[in-house]
């Protein structure tokens, strides 16, 4: 078992003021795995202290130093690569074949783009008499998310500090794991003392403090709408900024002309991603009435072929999900689905048969409308709703009438028609007939999906502040 003490701040392993732990457990085998300290307000303060003294020096790097240090850290993270796919694989519980790709290859990828693209901002442009600059905002506080460990901190704290801001993380307590190799890995690179800092701790603890902390000028958060909503309201007291990428409830629009076996297995592989526990999953399927037998079909016919089990078996395509209390609240909404009167096509509330431990779900369908809680509340499982629709009006209404904003698909023959229906969606991403994405674009929502947005350049923006200089 691992047993951290020690948080990083100011550019060494120092002994957290904590007096208690967070337990840190295997979601496949239920095992405890790891202790982290649960971190204090003090500890906050230490961190904060120190990424201030770091501030005025860092932020006056140029941005081809920074884009060197982002070199060497994507070359050290693809050198470690088997120690952080297990890693991951140990505390979230992602299907090695999938991991690997997106979480480990996709963390080195972001590194590269990061360091990309601090190359293609407009650090200073002359306008008129003034000459406008793109200055770093200051001290953030980056609360990340679990269900990406190590991506969510590239795309937070190391989006800010590529921008010249200095860092004060707190990872997810049910996945702190991967944010201590990224400082390992932050120092091993050479960032300057007090660049980034780490505070492991839960929400209402060290989220609170740093969201609260006087000298923090900004706060990163992904996560729920409640604890967007939390933060946004402990930062207003002092007239922070806020970065907040928070959950999804994303339709996936197939149109009559579509390559519907395709367009039907691929948008129900999206939902299932990480065991449904991804943001900008499609787990609204929006199909033409005169079709849906035919959608309902192929989805039973798709999920019932994914295998649940040990995430370290390649043949394992769906793991389990974070937390027992998470495993309780998506059965919880595949209940309320039949309580709505919605058509299960597959999965239940039953437990997978031949598995004795770990959090699993079974991968669920269900057929219905757009008014139940499973089809307008974000699960964060494997479980994806069918709607039929009359016509293209339809679809789009029914796909723009949700209180998220995140992502969507859309599927046609007529690449036209599919862009102008994508024009219609009022959300952050589209993807049309599931084009890949490509991470030099934007990352982010509309509505209760949140304000700002990650990745690439504009990632980097979000922590950047505009300054006027004339004469």
């Amino acid at each position: 078992m691992i047993e951290h003490k020690d948080i990083y701040i100011g550019g060494k392993w120092v002994r957290s003021s904590a007096q208690e732990t967070l337990p840190v457990v295997n979601p496949a085998t239920e095992e405890l795995i790891a202790v982290v300290p649960r971190g204090t307000a003090a500890d906050v303060d230490l961190a904060v202290d120190a990424a201030v003294a770091a501030f005025d020096n860092w932020s006056t790097t140029s941005p081809e130093f920074r884009a060197a240090l982002f070199e060497k850290l994507a070359r050290l993270t693809e050198a470690r690569s088997d120690e952080i796919t297990r890693t991951v694989i140990t505390e979230l519980g992602y299907p090695i074949t999938k991991a690997t790709v997106t979480q480990t290859e996709g963390a080195v990828e972001e590194l590269d783009i990061i360091a990309q693209s601090l190359r293609d901002i407009h650090w200073a442009e002359p306008i008129g008499t003034t000459q406008v600059q793109r200055v770093a905002s200051g001290v953030v506080g980056c609360i990340t998310a679990w269900n990406a460990p190590l991506r969510s901190i590239i795309s937070k704290a190391g989006a800010a500090m590529a921008a010249g801001c200095t860092v004060v993380l707190k990872p997810a307590e049910v996945a702190p794991l991967t944010a201590f190799l990224f400082a390992q890995m932050c120092d091993e690179v050479g960032f300057p003392a007090g660049v980034f800092n780490l505070v492991c701790g839960t929400g209402p603890e060290v989220g609170e403090a740093i969201a609260a902390h006087p000298l923090v000028d900004m706060v990163s958060i992904t996560g729920s709408v409640r604890a967007g909503r939390r933060v946004m309201e402990v930062a207003a007291e002092t007239i922070k900024r806020v970065h907040l990428e928070l959950g999804g409830k994303s339709p996936n629009v197939i149109l009559a002309d579509a390559d519907f076996e395709r367009a039907v297995n691929e948008g129900i592989e999206d939902a299932m991603r990480n065991a449904g526990q991804v943001c900008g999953g499609l787990t609204r399927m929006l199909v033409p009435v005169e079709r849906l037998a035919e959608a309902e079909e192929i989805a039973v016919r798709k999920v019932e072929g994914f295998v649940l089990g040990d995430p370290f078996d390649p043949a394992t395509t769906l793991g389990p999900v974070s937390t027992s209390t998470a495993r309780e609240r998506i059965r919880g909404y595949i209940r309320s689905g039949l309580e709505d009167g919605l058509r299960l096509l597959a999965g239940g509330v039953e437990s997978p048969k031949g598995l004795a431990k770990g959090w699993y779900v079974r991968p669920t369908v269900f057929s219905g409308d757009n008014t139940s809680r499973v089809a307008r509340e974000e699960i964060f499982g494997p479980v994806i709703v069918i709607i039929p629709y009359k016509d293209e009006d339809e679809a789009v209404r029914i796909a723009n009438d949700s209180p998220y904003g995140l992502a969507a698909g859309v599927w046609s023959a007529d690449q036209s028609r599919a862009r102008a229906l994508a024009a219609r969606l009022r959300v952050g991403r589209v993807r049309i007939n599931g084009s890949p994405l490509d991470k030099r674009g934007t990352h982010g929502g509309f509505k209760l999906s949140g304000v700002g947005r990650e990745w690439g350049r504009f990632g980097i923006e979000e922590f950047l502040e505009y300054k006027s200089v004339l004469g």
